[in-house]
């Protein structure tokens, strides 16, 4: 019997997906042809598969995927949840920056959730950001974890965030079960939770929730300037009106950009990051064409 549903969950080389008509998860193998293709199925895909009463199921066919990301392999998110410390690590704007272009570039709408706000004896600082990002459009939470639940409902969403921001703790208030879920795979199969091979996603607050591992640095994956431009929502809004249909909004004349950073309706904070990351992809193209001479 040929079924569809989304791969809820990959561990030790078989699929669990939840069929779209019964509801019920059946466990899969994927077909040899896949390593043939040089993919593999990955927890959220819609795939096609086959259900033999008594017998293993296979994975036949991906749906295309919306976007994906690749620690750990997650496809067709909706949102992901941003955790940043106020304090240990502290906060830092340009790896918040990061996050969002990466999630901006891929299709993945971001929430900024600020946590450890309990350790700083004074918010005004932050409470500034949290407006001044609002006012970009992005949603930004300040360590009250309750606002954020009804956001979780009929989308998928991962959490990401810098190692040692809370993530766990957070994670720990919204969805316990989950944690003690994956907790209870880890030590079965006697390793560290973040160091297996078992990716999951899970129904809670009548959505799907993933967790992934904490970062200590992070690479996206833009290489030219118009995807750059395109991932800074109010950059990309006053871009309309240069000159230049590909102004790098450095040196070019009638940029309307630099204006608006003069003016303070863009955050000077914001541009300097965006020049910082367009000085990395030109630095990352120098590097290549130099190996390519070689």
């Amino acid at each position: 019997m040929i079924k569809f549903g989304r791969i809820l969950k990959s561990l030790s080389g078989f699929y669990y997906i939840k069929d779209e008509r019964d509801g019920l998860v059946y466990q899969t193998r994927a077909r040899g042809n896949f390593r043939q293709k040089g993919t593999k199925p990955i927890v959220g895909d819609f795939a096609e598969f086959s259900a033999e009463e008594n017998s293993e199921g296979y994975v036949l066919a991906l749906k295309a995927r919306e976007n994906m990301l690749v620690r750990p392999p997650i496809a067709n998110i909706d949102q992901a949840v941003v955790v940043i410390s106020a304090i240990e690590p502290n906060f830092s704007l340009n790896l918040l920056d990061r996050f969002l272009v990466l999630l901006t570039n891929k299709g993945i709408d971001p929430l900024i959730y600020l946590s450890k706000l309990d350790l700083v004896p004074d918010l005004a600082v932050y409470e500034k950001t949290r407006d001044e990002y609002e006012k970009i459009g992005y949603k930004f939470f300040m360590n009250d974890w309750q606002k954020i639940l009804p956001e979780f409902s009929s989308k998928v969403t991962v959490f990401m965030g810098q190692t040692g921001v809370g993530k766990s703790t957070l994670l720990n208030k919204i969805a316990p079960e989950m944690l003690l879920a994956t907790q209870e795979i880890s030590d079965k199969l006697g390793r560290g939770r973040h160091t297996t091979r078992h990716v999951e996603l899970f129904e809670v607050h009548d959505g799907l929730i993933a967790d992934t591992p904490g970062f200590s640095s992070l690479d996206y994956e833009i290489d030219n300037q118009p995807d750059l431009n395109a991932a800074f929502p109010e950059i990309l809004r006053e871009s309309f009106g240069c000159k230049f249909r590909e102004c790098t909004h450095t040196h070019e004349p009638k940029c309307q950009v630099k204006p608006a950073v003069e003016s303070g309706e863009i955050l000077q904070s914001r541009y300097d990051n965006y020049l910082l990351f367009l000085a990395e992809i030109q630095g990352k193209r120098e590097t290549y064409k130099k190996v390519v001479k070689k």
